[in-house]
């Protein structure tokens, strides 16, 4: 389960959890990732990406499973897998509510 702080994940945490639901990755991969899966809308600099990491292996999120020079790898933890889909869980239920209230009001 998500600590308290990381209860509702931003849009960029969703989608780095979303990449690294592929594989381990490094960084430069999971910006990629998020780009690519968001037709460009999320582009994701580096100051946002390594203060997500961070929060993310602090959390116990994202584990590093590999360094190579300045490059990290990353893998998603069972914790991680679990706060992303409660996450997916989360917009779902909301996207129901959206298209419930549109039924009834139009």
């Amino acid at each position: 389960m998500p600590r308290k702080a990381l209860d509702c994940l931003t849009e960029s945490m969703f989608y780095v959890l979303m990449a690294l639901c592929r594989g381990p990755l490094c960084g430069v991969d999971i910006a990629a990732a998020a780009e690519s899966a968001t037709g460009g809308r999320v582009r994701l600099g580096p100051a946002t990406l390594y203060t997500v990491l961070g929060k993310f292996e602090k959390s116990g999120y994202i584990q590093e499973v590999e360094t190579c020079g300045r490059r990290r790898t990353y893998r998603l933890t069972e914790r991680g897998r679990a706060a992303y889909l409660e996450e997916v869980e989360r917009l779902r239920q909301r996207l129901a509510d959206v298209e419930r209230e549109e039924a009834q009001h139009g």
